[in-house]
């Protein structure tokens, strides 16, 4: 980094506020829950709270905003990123938009809680946008009250930084601070309301625009709204794509598909759900946004969701993301279709993401399993078969895939298996070893012994598939319970924790030997405590 170019204090940040000068603003100032028509976004203020306190920041996103060195340590840094105090060049607004959620259409929705600061172009030409969760109502908060909890808070905030180090698209967050308020939560919805500690994080991201920006004045009509967003969108975040026109509007929906593709394909690889896949979820620019009850995989199973409110349905399931990703996008390309004049041209373009995402899936799992490419006359079978397996008994895939890199495949073939028992390594990755059966067993030790000889077929020896596999497959991830444990103590004053995690999160692929407890399996008392396995919308 050009230390000259750092900002030294708050007070020098660059901003050049293009959202707001290039789209239609509410006319009304007012700042009250209303129905916002033909308007991009509402001027509205942060509330200011009583006792603003730093719990934790991220480094790396502070050097990338071009802070100074100590910025962040300072109580003007609390002041301002708590929404207490604004910077001169700071104008601050609220985004409408709508979205489908849970399959039905919900009109209008917007920024309830977010309030964006503005945009910081950074020492590298860089814009970046800073927006506050949690800091108070907007013109789209509906019934709620804008503010936000610090349980819901502390996951957000590292829940965002582990995703940006495992290599997964994301937003990112930047701070986390408590307010000194009190705020009342029904966690459940089930009339159990009580008192938590309020919290704000200050999210960035290059755009929060969403699938959803482009439903909103599409369901109503305001054609001439959706395209100067579109265009703008283009110009600002896909200068690369050229000059806005009816072809560009399509190469721009083929790149969204593209980078919704790839970023599901990631969710995949490491195991991760979103849990509350709305089209109001979904980031123009790819990016994994607005984590609420998020979940990771620990015993294997594709119908599982973390999201207590989509329990029966399992809409947004581990095993249906791709899926829904292709509804959602299906949804925005009914958006657009206004300004494309041939409508079925979407439809290709549309198809595209079906190939981008089977593309990526197969080469990620060749990547899983060490291998040099995916060959489909092989690999298609074998990995059904480790699917299938992996649900014989309930099985943590993050340890399964770590542990699997160590098995050594230089040695002689595994003889009749039902002369043998399974790896040593593997048992750890097994909940409850005894739930396997001699026919589990045998079957699999057959996967083992048909993926070893698919290795020794790759030509690949252990100690590079072994560096393959343990650089896509993390050993830390940010298991629900681990993340309730941080909150319980921070809630106690003790943000000890969070730092903790924020730390050991920043190297979720290194073998860290201090640190063997974090990548245990899921401990039988998180298996029905709130916050340990499932969790609901509540924030």
């Amino acid at each position: 980094m050009n230390t000259q170019l750092e900002a030294q204090t708050l007070d020098t940040l660059t901003f050049d506020n293009s959202f707001m000068r290039e789209l239609p603003a509410d006319p009304e100032t007012e700042n009250y829950r209303r129905q916002v028509k033909r308007a991009c976004y509402s001027r509205v203020q942060p509330t200011k709270v009583v006792q603003p306190q730093m719990v934790a920041y991220a480094r790396e996103v502070a050097e990338k905003l071009g802070f100074a060195s100590g910025i962040c340590e300072t109580d003007d840094f609390v002041q301002v990123f708590s929404g207490n105090r604004l910077l001169p060049a700071m104008d601050c607004y609220a985004t409408c938009y709508g979205g489908h959620q849970f399959g039905s259409w919900a009109g209008q929705l917007g920024d309830g809680r977010a309030i964006n600061l503005g945009e910081i172009v950074n020492h590298n030409g860089e814009r970046w946008t800073l927006q506050l969760k949690g800091a108070g109502p907007t013109p789209y908060a509906r019934m709620a009250d804008g503010f936000a909890v610090l349980r819901s808070s502390v996951r957000e905030f590292l829940c965002s930084e582990a995703m940006h180090h495992l290599g997964i698209p994301t937003t990112r967050a930047l701070s986390l601070v408590t307010t000194g308020e009190q705020i009342v939560r029904d966690m459940f919805y089930d009339g159990n309301s009580r008192p938590e500690p309020g919290a704000v994080v200050c999210r960035v991201a290059q755009s929060f625009t969403r699938f959803g920006s482009f439903q909103i004045f599409a369901a109503r009509r305001e054609t001439d709204v959706l395209q100067q967003l579109l265009d703008y969108t283009i110009r600002t975040d896909f200068p690369h794509l050229g000059e806005p026109s009816p072809d560009i509007y399509l190469a721009w929906f083929e790149e969204v598909c593209r980078r919704t593709a790839e970023m599901v394909v990631h969710w995949m690889r490491v195991g991760f759900v979103h849990g509350v896949m709305n089209t109001d979820n979904m980031s123009i620019l790819g990016l994994t946004i607005d984590y609420g009850p998020y979940g990771w995989l620990e015993g294997y199973d594709p119908d599982w969701t973390p999201n207590t409110t989509d329990a029966g349905l399992h809409r947004y399931c581990f095993g249906k993301q791709p899926q829904i990703a292709y509804w959602n996008l299906a949804q925005l390309s009914h958006a657009i279709s206004p300004l494309v004049e041939r409508a079925e041209l979407l439809k290709g373009v549309l198809k595209s993401y079906i190939k981008e995402y089977e593309y990526g899936w197969q080469s990620m799992m060749a990547k899983k399993l060490g291998l040099n490419a995916f060959d489909s006359e092989t690999d298609d079978e074998l990995v059904t078969e480790l699917q299938a397996i992996l649900q014989l008994a309930e099985t943590d895939i993050t340890i399964f895939f770590r542990q699997l890199a160590k098995i050594d495949f230089e040695l002689k073939p595994m003889g009749d298996v039902r002369d043998v028992t399974l790896p040593e390594t593997l048992m750890n990755a097994f909940y409850v070893p005894d739930q396997l059966t001699d026919d589990h067993v045998v079957r699999i030790g057959n996967w083992i012994r048909r993926y070893g000889e698919r290795v020794r077929k790759d030509g690949t020896l252990n100690d590079k598939r072994r560096r393959r596999m343990n650089a896509i497959n993390p050993k830390y991830v940010l298991r629900n319970y681990l993340a309730q444990l941080a909150i319980d103590k921070a809630e106690q004053g003790d943000n000890s924790m969070v730092n903790e995690l924020l730390e050991l999160l920043r190297h979720p692929y290194d073998e860290q030997p201090d640190k063997e407890d974090y990548a245990e399996k899921r401990p039988d008392w998180a298996r029905h405590r709130a916050g340990g396995s499932m969790l609901s919308c509540s924030s």
